[in-house]
C-alpha cells in the first residue's frame, strides 16, 4: 500500500463520514462526491494529501481538505484527524435539532435565480 494516496471510498469510511465501506462506494458511484471540483464516478479514485473533497450528504454539503490517511478505521477522533473542514462557520450556530433540513430564514422567500443556477450546477454538474 502506498502511503501518499488512498481510494476515495476507503478514505470516506476511515474518516467516519459514512457507516460502511459499501455505503462509501455507493456514495462515490452515485456522483455525490467531488474531488478538487470534479465529480467522480468511481469509488476507486485515489485521493492525495491536500485534495479537497466535496460531499453532498444528509441534505448538507461538506467541503473537506484531506490531511492524512489511516491504515485502518479507528476511533472518531482519529477519523476527524484525517481531514480539515473548510466550510465557513455558521454565525447563527448549529441548526436546531427540530428544524427541517433546508429550512430558510423567515422572510427570505424563494431562492433567487442565481441560487437556483448554483444548485443546478452542483446537482447536475454543468452550467445552465
Amino acid at each position: 500500500m502506498r502511503d501518499d494516496r488512498q481510494r476515495i471510498d476507503k478514505w470516506l469510511w476511515h474518516a467516519r463520514l459514512v457507516r460502511t465501506r459499501s455505503a462509501a462506494a455507493a456514495l462515490a458511484a452515485s456522483g455525490h462526491v467531488r474531488l478538487n471540483g470534479a465529480r467522480i464516478a468511481a469509488p476507486a479514485k485515489p485521493v492525495k494529501r491536500g485534495d479537497v473533497v466535496t460531499i453532498a450528504l444528509d441534505a448538507r454539503v461538506r467541503v473537506l481538505k484531506v490531511t492524512g490517511f489511516a491504515p485502518r478505521r479507528g476511533a472518531a477522533e482519529a477519523g476527524r484527524a484525517l481531514y480539515e473542514d473548510l466550510a465557513p462557520a455558521d454565525p447563527a450556530g448549529p441548526e436546531e435539532p427540530g428544524a427541517p433540513a433546508g429550512a430558510r430564514e423567515p422572510g427570505r422567500g424563494r431562492p433567487t435565480k442565481q441560487d437556483r443556477r448554483a444548485i443546478a450546477r452542483f446537482t447536475r454538474g454543468h452550467d445552465c
